[in-house]
């Protein structure tokens, strides 16, 4: 199985693609909705990683996939600019998932 990339930057595009990571950048609705189909299409492709702003600007196509599809994984990463996501997003998951305070 391979990883695909989804980027809305040619940054992470280039870093990714360095690390031996095919992949698209893409920056509007349609775009998105396209490339995700595509990568879908692939059978080789076990993880397609999107930028985080994917997430953020269009939550209904990402969660869309994620919720009725078993296969590929969509995992979305960090892009240039950092996470969105607060400095302990790891501990407050843990601690929400299991009810243990670390």
């Amino acid at each position: 199985m391979k990883m695909y990339l989804i980027s809305d930057n040619v940054d992470t595009y280039t870093g990714m693609r360095l690390a031996g990571v095919e992949g698209c950048v893409v920056h509007e609705r349609g775009e998105l909705r396209e490339a995700l189909e595509c990568a879908i299409a692939d059978k080789e492709n076990g993880i397609i990683l999107l930028t985080e702003k994917f997430g953020r600007e269009f939550p209904d196509i990402v969660d869309d996939v994620k919720l009725n599809r078993r296969l590929p994984l969509i995992v979305e990463i960090p892009d240039r600019h950092g996470t969105g996501r607060k400095a302990d997003f790891i501990t407050s998951y843990v601690n929400e998932a299991i009810g243990v305070k670390l």
